[in-house]
Parts: structure tokens; C-alpha cells; sequence
């Protein structure tokens, strides 16, 4: 890795139940203009890219084979903008229809518990302000409920027509 480049491992931390958001950010943070970040995970940490483009980065990622993810972060020109979308009482879990908010999408389907739960606890952490998680998982998620209750979020699951959850989970 370049001289340029600040690498923080948190799998260790994700594997331990703890958030490493805060982590991150703190990372993030202390990165000069000419730094870059690699993260490296136990799962591709896709709402991260999220957040981390609204601050002017783009990202590289790539599984090892020992199954861990890297995620170079390099910062680009500008600040990505991005595109609201509206939640309306015809969506998959049959929500009521709100005000326009961001849809961000997860994917823990093929992921072997406790996996898919990890992930979407790490991913609200992620989550801007007024958006919507679209989590997907093979199973129902039962045992996520009361985890998103004490986090301050709630969240709908709608069995899909393939057997596979669709989950949409929001702030309270």
C-alpha cells in the first residue's frame, strides 16, 4: 500500500459487537487531502460508500480469499449528489406512504447467521439523516426487532415471492 494510504481494520471490532462507525469517521477525520483509506471488514460495507461519497470519496473493493473485504477510499473532485427517492404505500412491505426520504439498499442475502444481523445493525449506523434501509436477508429477521427498538429504529419485513425478506427500517 502507498505511503499515502491509512489503513483501519475493524473486523475485530465488528466480530466483538461493536459499532465501528465512530471509528471510521475519526479515520476519516485525521485524513489529510492527499490521504486514502483502507478499511478492511469481515463484509463489504456498502452503506459506507454512501457516506463516505457525499464527503468526496470514491471507493475500490475487493474480497480476499480468505473471505474479508478491503475497501480502498480515495478521495475524487467533488461531492457526490444524490437521489431522493419516495417510499409509497405500494412498496414490498407495505409501509404507509411518507415524505420523500433517501432508499439505501443492503444485501445480506447468502450470508450465514449472525451475519445478516451484524451487517444491518452496522448499516443504520451509516444511515443519513431521514433515510430508509432496504435490507435484504434469506430469512425472516426475527431477533433484529428488538435490537432496532433499542437503537431507536423500527423496522417492516414483507416475505418476497422467492422465499427472501425484504426489510425497510427507519429512525423512529
Amino acid at each position: 500500500m502507498s505511503a499515502n494510504t491509512t489503513t483501519l481494520d475493524v473486523r475485530e471490532d465488528i466480530r466483538a459487537g461493536h459499532e465501528p462507525f465512530s471509528k471510521i469517521m475519526a479515520a476519516v477525520a485525521g485524513l489529510s487531502p492527499q490521504e486514502n483509506l483502507l478499511i478492511i471488514a469481515p463484509f463489504e460495507p456498502a452503506p459506507l460508500f454512501h457516506v463516505l461519497a457525499k464527503q468526496g470519496f470514491a471507493h475500490e473493493s475487493k474480497q480476499t480469499p480468505a473471505g474479508d473485504w478491503q475497501v480502498l477510499f480515495t478521495r475524487h473532485g467533488g461531492v457526490v449528489a444524490t437521489t431522493p427517492a419516495v417510499r409509497s404505500t405500494a412498496n414490498a412491505c407495505g409501509c404507509d406512504a411518507v415524505q420523500p426520504t433517501e432508499i439505501v439498499e443492503l444485501d445480506a442475502r447468502g450470508l450465514e447467521p449472525p451475519q445478516p444481523l451484524v451487517t444491518i445493525l452496522e448499516a443504520i449506523f451509516l444511515l443519513p439523516p431521514g433515510a430508509t434501509l432496504r435490507a435484504r436477508t434469506d430469512r425472516r429477521p426475527m431477533h433484529l426487532y428488538a435490537q432496532l427498538e433499542s437503537r431507536g429504529f423500527a423496522g417492516e419485513s414483507a416475505e418476497q415471492a422467492d422465499g427472501s425478506f425484504i426489510t425497510h427500517i427507519h429512525s423512529r
